[in-house]
């Protein structure tokens, strides 16, 4: 599945590309060598040079792409943490002749691929603000809970956030982002791996 890797390339690319045409912004540039993210091994995270001065970086696009970078990162630690639990051996139940990794495509059955989509749109439905980042359905009112794009909390699940400083704050955001960039490399990577035939050597007790 080639084509797969490619397409998969091809859009984490395409996330981070400039729009074609970009409108004049009214907002305040951002500096991106002090923005959270900015951070060791990677310094300031711009791979695809977007940004020529990344001191001087529009807000609304670092905002935007920043949340892609979230989300992609999001997914890409499931996604890597599924693998490797495949690749264990482990199955839910009924699904144990299930292949794993790309395989698994070709032998899921109509209604799981059913199932799963109405799951992310459930989830993606309940797990945002409606007023804010991604959807932007209307303007901020009072009670409003985001504090940053990806914040997803809606007065649950808070862990206690609100009662940290901002400083403990700025480390969690900070610390999902490196994951989230090693976990792109991550799964990337184990696509690769798959795809050359090798998983059993970087992976030990590897079950296809």
């Amino acid at each position: 599945m080639k084509s797969v890797i490619v397409a998969t390339l091809i859009a984490s690319a395409a996330a981070f590309a400039p729009a074609a045409q970009q409108k004049t912004s009214t907002s305040l540039n951002v500096d991106m060598t002090k923005a959270i993210g900015a951070q060791a091994p990677l310094g300031t995270y711009d791979p695809l040079g977007i940004f020529p001065d990344p001191t001087n970086a529009d807000d609304e696009q670092f905002e935007r792409l920043r949340w892609v970078e979230l989300k992609h990162g999001r997914i890409a630690m499931l996604a890597t943490v599924g693998y490797l639990t495949t690749a264990a051996g482990i199955r839910f139940p009924g699904a144990e002749n299930i292949p794993g990794g790309f395989a698994a495509l070709d032998n899921l059955p109509g209604m799981v691929w059913a199932q799963g989509v109405a799951t992310l749109a459930m989830m993606e439905a309940a797990n945002q603000n409606q007023f804010k980042a991604p959807w932007g359905m209307g303007e901020v009112q009072e009670g409003d809970t985001s504090e940053f794009m990806g914040d997803f909390r809606n007065k649950a699940l808070d862990f206690g956030w609100d009662k940290q400083t901002d400083e403990w704050k700025t480390k969690k955001r900070a610390i999902e982002l490196n994951q989230g960039r090693a976990a792109q490399m991550g799964i990337l990577g184990l696509m690769v791996h798959e795809k050359l035939g090798n998983l059993d050597a970087i992976i030990p007790g590897y079950h296809a």
